[in-house]
């Protein structure tokens, strides 16, 4: 698919580029990407070297993005995590007003966000409710890393939201791999596999990660989104932008 035929997207708390690697493999093209953490641009700057990169969410719009197809991102989990105080939107880290903003600045035909499943007992109504009020339909899938054969849990809340249509309500009622919930209104990804035997016994480690990693790289692994669910989410997209175009 040349280059100018395939859907844009562009990137904020890009972290280590979850989102984007996945999303390119499922054949989009990202246009830049917004990330404040030097160790995690570091990175992106190795793998992305020809796309434009920015820093702190609050300097970036109209005036400074290029208009794209798509924005994605897992805005900061702080806020709502059950490892902290979830003080949610009363938290100073609480940055999606500044993503709604984004959003609102460039009206995209499709938003894709992503977050801990503690966000659905603090912001996640406000969050639904906002994308409604920018005209979009909306939707919330919770997808865990296992389902895509990862040999851990890690449940996260994917929001999608569309422009056009009910593209996102037919995505969360029946497009869901493997096995359904019949969850219709917010969709739920059973949970299968092995993983439980390979979880690691020790409180918040993983089988696989060396202990002498630095905290830099736990920190950056931690925040981001499984490229595999982020590449399925994508697919799913891209069939849907096919369809309407035929």
């Amino acid at each position: 698919m040349a280059d100018s035929a395939r859907l844009t997207f562009g990137s904020l708390f890009a972290g280590i580029g979850g989102f984007d690697l996945g999303l390119e493999r499922s054949g989009m093209a990202c246009k830049w990407q917004v990330e404040l953490d030097d160790f995690c641009n570091r990175g992106l700057a190795k793998h992305w070297p020809g796309v434009a990169r920015y820093g702190d969410v609050r300097d970036v719009g109209r005036h400074n993005l290029e208009p794209v197809d798509l924005i994605c991102g897992g805005f900061p989990c702080q806020p709502h995590s059950v490892a902290g105080k979830r003080r949610g939107a009363e938290d100073d880290r609480n940055l999606w007003p500044e993503y709604r903003r984004v959003i609102a600045e460039l009206r995209p035909r499709w938003v894709v966000g992503e977050n801990v499943p503690g966000i659905r007992t603090t912001i996640l109504d406000e969050v639904l409710s906002d994308l409604e009020g920018l005209a979009y339909t909306v939707g919330a899938l919770v997808i865990p890393a296992c389902a895509f054969d990862a040999p851990h849990r890690r449940e996260r809340v994917f929001v999608m939201a569309h422009l056009d249509g009910q593209f996102v309500k037919e995505f969360v009622a029946q497009r869901q791999p493997r096995k359904k919930s019949g969850n219709v209104a917010f969709g739920e990804f059973d949970l299968y596999g092995n993983w439980l035997d390979d979880q690691s016994n020790f409180c918040r480690t993983v089988d696989g990660i060396p202990s002498r990693m630095d905290r830099r790289r736990i920190g950056a692994l931690g925040n981001a989104v499984v490229p595999q669910v982020a590449e399925w989410i994508g697919q799913q997209i891209m069939v849907a932008e096919a369809d309407v175009g035929r």
